[in-house]
């Protein structure tokens, strides 16, 4: 991609989002860490600097060496960014005497500048800094201000060097994609030509131009992920590409068949292994949650090795790794350049001797969904809610057997059919049952029952980093209650988890 816009992280827990916001405008844009930025800057027309948990004044604080950036391309500094180029550069950064965390407004902005064209004053911004900036650096000049943060916002005398104390990404900084906007098309003119479709067009040329003629093997999850690599292979290489799509026994109710169809009519080249039988006998009498994942991944990694031996000269092995898991991979607390490995296929090792193709490694999810919409791909397909990689079988606490697979996966089906049925499915982000452990006493038909336990989990999120639980109606959950317990044999009564993350997590195990 051309024209990128660089972010440099200082450890910020918004610098993803700036990176959002950035792809928002239609423009390309990559986070590397602050010390261990590219050595070429040639394919640059902008760089950002983040925020950071760290004081300037700290001695361990990042202090990176900006003398190929700082008047040679635009530069705008966020929070601790605009810390730091005071902080070096003859200004003064101290602690702040009033807490300056939160919604803040702005008092002051100076007439005839683009940074701030089409900010209103006493629009909305966002704090999160423990210092602040007494005085500007060498050549500053004051371009905005608030009630308590006198230097909000300045520039640079003879440079495009921006620098802002607030966080323009955050959604409560109400005119911050504008301010974004400002500075990146208008004073950097960078060119807004980052489309779904002109990602498509260049990585199917990219992906010819790699792979040629030789043959890719990719693990489908039946995810968006591994889904739209798949057709974005297929466009490139064709028949060359050979899907397969594993059941490990601990997929949704029927899911396996479901799809398989659905791959077919993609004109997709997928192989079906019906491995059930040896993923729940690996897993016979194992409880522990980190010892089911080790068991399923390694048994993925045999039944997949089986299968693509059976592939002649297969050179290639395509992934659906996506860019939030290539920038968790990467700390700022180091210099290491080290990524690791995320994709559909649990981890492969070095034995199977076959190179990497990622064609989604720089998309966020919502990104991917929308190429996927550009390559045509069934809405609904693209619309599924993250189903996690072992299956069932973390929503299964404790021991797993093929009568508790039995009773969540109908479970399941009541839960997730419910939910489209009554047209709440696409306004929740994930969603799915989990069996407990425990025995409950009930009463059907004048009997006494002591049956399973099932709890219902709907929340809704961005990224799966942060949820909240879902405001279901009463009224549906009582019909998805009353529906569970009447149709599923073994289950007398239904929970409904109310808890967000943090504290909890989105799975239980």
């Amino acid at each position: 991609m051309q024209h990128n816009v660089l972010i440099l992280d200082f450890g910020s827990q918004y610098t993803q989002l700036i990176a959002r916001r950035v792809r928002e405008l239609n423009i390309f844009c990559e986070i590397f860490p602050f010390n261990h930025f590219p050595d070429d800057l040639s394919s640059y027309k902008a760089v950002i600097l983040s925020g950071s948990p760290y004081s300037v004044r700290a001695e361990d604080a990042p202090h990176p060496d900006l003398s190929q950036i700082r008047g040679k391309m635009p530069l705008l500094a966020v929070c601790y960014g605009a810390q730091y180029l005071a902080h070096f550069n003859g200004g003064e950064v101290a602690p702040s005497n009033i807490r300056e965390y939160g919604r803040a407004n702005l008092s002051f902005i100076k007439d005839d500048e683009a940074f701030f064209e089409e900010v209103a004053l006493n629009s909305q911004v966002w704090m999160s800094h423990s210092d602040t900036i007494k005085q500007m650096p060498t050549n500053g000049v004051l371009l905005a201000s608030t009630k308590d943060v006198a230097n909000a916002a300045y520039r640079i005398e003879g440079e495009k060097t921006y620098a802002i104390q607030f966080h323009p990404e955050v959604y409560h900084s109400t005119d911050g994609k504008q301010i974004l906007e400002n500075f990146l098309v208008k004073i950097a003119e960078v060119p807004q030509n980052f489309t779904p479709n002109a990602f498509v067009e260049d990585c199917v040329k990219e992906l010819k131009e790699k792979v040629k003629d030789d043959k890719v093997v990719l693990g489908l999850s039946g995810g968006v992920d591994s889904t739209v690599a798949a057709v974005l292979l297929n466009k490139a290489i064709g028949k060359n590409l050979y899907c397969i799509f594993v059941n490990n026994g601990l997929l949704r109710k029927n899911e396996f068949e479901n799809v398989l169809h659905q791959y077919k009519d993609m004109g997709l080249n997928v192989k079906g292994v019906d491995a059930s039988e040896r993923f729940l006998s690996a897993l016979d009498g194992i409880e522990e949650p980190e010892a089911k994942r080790k068991a399923i991944g390694r048994v993925f990694i045999e039944v997949f090795d089986d299968e693509a031996h059976r592939i002649e000269d297969v050179k290639w092995l395509a992934q659906g790794t996506i860019y939030p898991d290539v920038i968790e991979s990467v700390s700022v607390k180091g210099p290491s350049a080290t990524i690791k490995s995320h994709h559909n296929v649990g981890g492969l090792p070095d034995f199977m001797k076959l190179q990497i193709v990622e064609p989604l490694r720089m998309l966020f999810k919502d990104e991917v969904r929308r190429v996927g919409k550009t390559l045509g791909i069934d809405p609904e397909l693209l619309g599924r809610h993250p189903f996690p990689g072992p299956g069932l079988s973390i929503r299964i606490l404790g021991a797993i057997t093929p009568e508790k697979v039995r009773i969540l996966q109908e479970v399941d089906a009541v839960f997730i059919n419910g939910l489209k049925e009554h047209g709440l499915y696409d306004k929740v982000w994930q969603a799915g049952a989990i069996l407990l452990p425990v025995n409950s006493v009930g009463v059907m038909g004048d009997e006494r029952t002591y049956e399973k336990v099932v709890a219902l989990r709907a929340v809704e999120s961005t990224d799966g980093m942060t949820a909240d639980w879902v405001h279901l109606p009463y009224d549906f959950l009582m019909k998805i209650s009353n529906e569970i317990i009447n149709k599923v044999k073994g289950v007398n009564r239904v929970v409904y988890d109310i808890s967000s993350k943090p504290p909890a997590t989105i799975e239980w195990e």
